[in-house]
């Protein structure tokens, strides 16, 4: 009896193993490359500042995106819980990365924004990252560039279709 065989499927359906393992190439590529690509900003980090982390540049980065939030929309945003949310402000907002003021719109509430030394902090963080990443992408062919530009833009398109923007998904942005 064969142990490589799926219940069910008898006799085994060579295209259908095929497909599998070519997905299981590309999820194991992908996995690689995002393993890379977070290595990058934690060395983008640390060589601009060593104390902060991965979610804390992550938070700084929403908030370069669409300041200023209330702190239940940057939970959402960051896919965390508000309790999670208001502990990593109140350590971006003692090291002077982040502020907080009154929302007009509600006296509970409050805004919190970046700092121009915060909105520094991820230009330069960002700068970095993206000059590793083009100094890797450089030593590419041209043909694999551009089949990785074609590759990349699908994925990020099936993601879309997937992954829509809403509450049901909570810290996945694709915009």
């Amino acid at each position: 009896m064969a142990t490589d065989r799926l219940p069910g499927r008898y006799p085994p359906d060579p295209v259908e193993d095929a497909a599998a393992d070519a997905a299981q190439e590309v999820t194991a590529s992908l996995l690689a490359a995002s393993r890379l690509i977070v290595a990058l900003s934690v060395r983008a980090l640390a060589d601009v500042d060593e104390t902060l982390t991965l979610p804390q540049l992550r938070t700084l980065v929403v908030l370069a995106d669409q300041a200023p939030l209330k702190l239940s929309d940057l939970a959402a945003e960051l896919g965390v819980n508000p309790s999670t949310a208001l502990r990593m402000a109140d350590r971006l907002a003692a090291g002077g990365l982040l502020a907080r003021q009154p929302n007009p719109d509600s006296r509970r509430e409050q805004l919190i924004s970046l700092t121009p030394p915060g909105r520094d902090l991820v230009h330069t963080v960002m700068d970095r990252r993206q000059a590793e990443i083009a100094e890797l992408v450089r030593h590419l062919p041209a043909a694999d560039r551009a089949g990785l530009v074609r590759a990349l833009r699908a994925l990020t398109a099936a993601a879309q279709d997937t992954y829509p923007d809403s509450p049901d998904h909570p810290g996945l942005r694709l915009g």
